[in-house]
Order: C-alpha cells, then structure tokens, then sequence
C-alpha cells in the first residue's frame, strides 16, 4: 500500500539539497517496493535488481524537478513503471538477435529447454509455480494493461493510487484492469481459477 512510514517528502527534500545521508535512508526505505514492482515486468532477480538500481539512480538525478504535484510514493512509482518499460523494449531489441542462439545448443544442434528461475518475494513459496506462469501470462499483456495489473494485483494498491501512478483516470484504471482479466482468462484457461490470487 501507498503508505508514508517514514517522512518521504521530507527525505526528498533533504535529496535535493545533495545528502547522500537522506537519499541512502531514502533507498533503505522503498527499495523493497520498487524490486518487487520491477521484478513483476521481468521476473528475473539479476534484471530486477539492474532497475531498481536505475530507478534509484533516476531518483538522485531527477530529485530536483519533484514539484509535489503527486505523493512522493506516486512519482517514485512512475520511475519505476518508466525503467522497467524501458528495461523491456531494450531486451525486446536484444531478443531479437540472440533468439535462435538461445533455442538451441551450438555444439549438439538439440532444443533446450531455459528453466524457470522465477520467485517473488510477495508470493508464498507453495505457489511459486503458478505465480512463475501467471508472471508469464502478465509478461504478454499490453503495456498499460500490464502496469495497471502489476500495481493492483502485485503491489496493492487501489484504483485510485493506480491512476495517480499511471497518469490516467480512475475509469481507465478499472478497463484495464478488466480487459487485462479477460486476456489472461484467455490464456490460462482452465488454470486461471487457482492462479487468480497466487
């Protein structure tokens, strides 16, 4: 949820004069909450730590044209949204070349079979499996589908926040959410019942 245990703004305050001392407090303080947002785009911990890195990085750099138009909470969600988006056309780009490479062993010519590596750490370790194929169905979803699904269903935040978040209104919030549903009925089928809240 979208809540200020510790003074944010303020820390942001203190950023944007150039402590180091508030910014660190800053990252020990949300850090947790951008992994795990940016780990529900690419469901790899090497890839999620990379972005959390660069939203933090963001943070440092682009403190000072905070206006306090949105909660600390919503702008920082917004960087997070932006690097992991970015994070995944740049993959998409790299896939592009290296994907035959990677379906096949170069020595033997054999298909081989990328095992999932995949855990959340909102997730219970009992449904670690299905959340991996959920994260997966998640993963086709369009852009703004899949944003608004990841901070409702993954991160918990209301419709509301969502829409702070992603810049757009409440109602839009809620038809993505319904059309991000009904995608991921489609492809999950019979599975979808049990996968609905991993």
């Amino acid at each position: 949820m979208m809540t200020n245990l510790y003074d944010l703004p303020l820390l942001l305050r203190e950023i944007q004069k150039g402590s180091e001392s508030a910014f660190r407090e800053f990252y020990d303080q949300t850090k947790s909450r951008v992994f795990t947002l940016a780990l529900g785009y690419v469901r790899n911990r090497e890839d999620a730590e990379e972005i959390t890195q660069d939203v933090f990085v963001e943070v440092f750099r682009s403190a000072g044209t905070f206006k306090g138009d949105a909660s600390v909470t919503t702008w920082l969600y917004r960087i997070a949204v932006n690097k992991s988006l970015d994070f995944l056309k740049h993959q998409k780009r790299q896939k592009r070349f290296a994907f035959f490479t990677s379906l096949f062993d170069t020595s033997t010519g054999e298909l081989l079979h990328q095992p999932t590596d995949f855990f959340h750490p909102g997730i219970a370790l009992e449904n670690q499996e299905q959340a991996a194929i959920l994260f997966r169905a998640v993963g086709k979803l369009p852009d703004k589908q899949k944003t608004a699904y990841l901070l409702t269903k993954v991160e918990g935040l209301n419709n509301i926040e969502t829409a702070g978040v992603m810049a757009v209104s409440v109602g839009a919030v809620e038809s993505l959410l319904q059309r991000a549903t009904e995608n991921l009925k489609k492809q999950l089928a019979g599975l979808y019942k049990t996968l609905q809240n991993p």
